[in-house]
């Protein structure tokens, strides 16, 4: 069984993945990750601190018992937000305070099977997510592999406060994609903001960024030529239940 510094040692990996350069999905202080360590208990990025060169101490512990009950309660002030994220922490006296968005984190980990998330602002998918089009352009799938990684359909959310008014209207989106689906969404697309990856492994996060990077260059190369053909529903359902689908799944780590 993982020990809480082995999950820190791997999250601290996923984020060196995700904040390499080279790869486009994050500067500066852009993008965070979590990773569940137990029932009560999750690892997520300091405020500030860069995906790209973060180490295993700047990431905060945080209480799932103090934040998922903010979620039915009422809406909270930017003073109140700011305290919720203070209370949070695991141990009170550790200056660093988690990322804002430790709200949304904490529910995405807390859905069954889920481990880890990468949140990023790759430019490709952020040039399709703040644009005129964006509902349009992400309305259906284009390829096999997209689905055997990123899985049926993705979550969209619409533009909203970040911290937890956002991380609000992200429950309420996943909740729906649940219903309809049957699983939780691998990826969410937040308009004018970014993209979340959940999963059960650093493997997991990292296959399904870089595959949906790849759809957005994908989807905004099509507009050259007509626009998207998206495959029907009828075919992504064949190829997202196929056996043969389900053991590439399990070759490249995501079951």
């Amino acid at each position: 069984m993982a020990t809480p510094e082995d999950i820190l040692a791997e999250l601290t990996t996923l984020s060196h993945f995700l904040g390499d350069p080279a790869r486009d999905l994050a500067i500066l202080g852009e993008g965070n990750t979590s990773a569940r360590v137990d029932d009560d208990t999750f690892y997520v990025k300091a405020s500030g601190q860069q995906l790209g060169t973060i180490s295993p101490a700047g990431f905060v512990a945080c209480s799932f018992s103090k934040i998922l009950p903010l979620f039915d309660g009422p809406a909270l002030t930017d003073a109140e937000v700011k305290q919720a994220l203070v209370d949070c922490k695991v141990e009170s006296g550790n200056s660093i305070m988690p990322s804002v968005e430790t709200f949304f984190h904490a529910y995405l980990l807390s859905l069954p099977g889920v481990n880890f998330i990468g949140h990023t602002h790759p430019t490709a998918v952020n040039a399709i997510l703040c644009s005129q089009m964006s509902r349009e352009a992400i309305a259906g799938r284009l390829f096999p592999d997209e689905i055997v990684c990123c899985g049926p359909a993705p979550c969209y959310v619409e533009y909203t406060d970040p911290g937890l008014v956002l991380s609000r209207a992200i429950k309420l989106r996943v909740e729906e994609h649940i219903e309809k689906y049957g699983e939780y969404p691998k990826t969410i697309l937040m308009e004018n903001h970014g993209l979340i990856a959940v999963g059960k492994s650093v493997k997991d996060v990292q296959t399904i960024t870089s595959m949906y990077v790849k759809t957005a260059r994908v989807i905004l190369g099509t507009y050259a030529l007509g626009g998207p053909r998206f495959l029907t529903e009828e075919q992504v359902d064949r190829i997202h239940t196929r056996p043969d689908e389900h053991y590439r799944q399990r070759q490249i780590g995501k079951i």
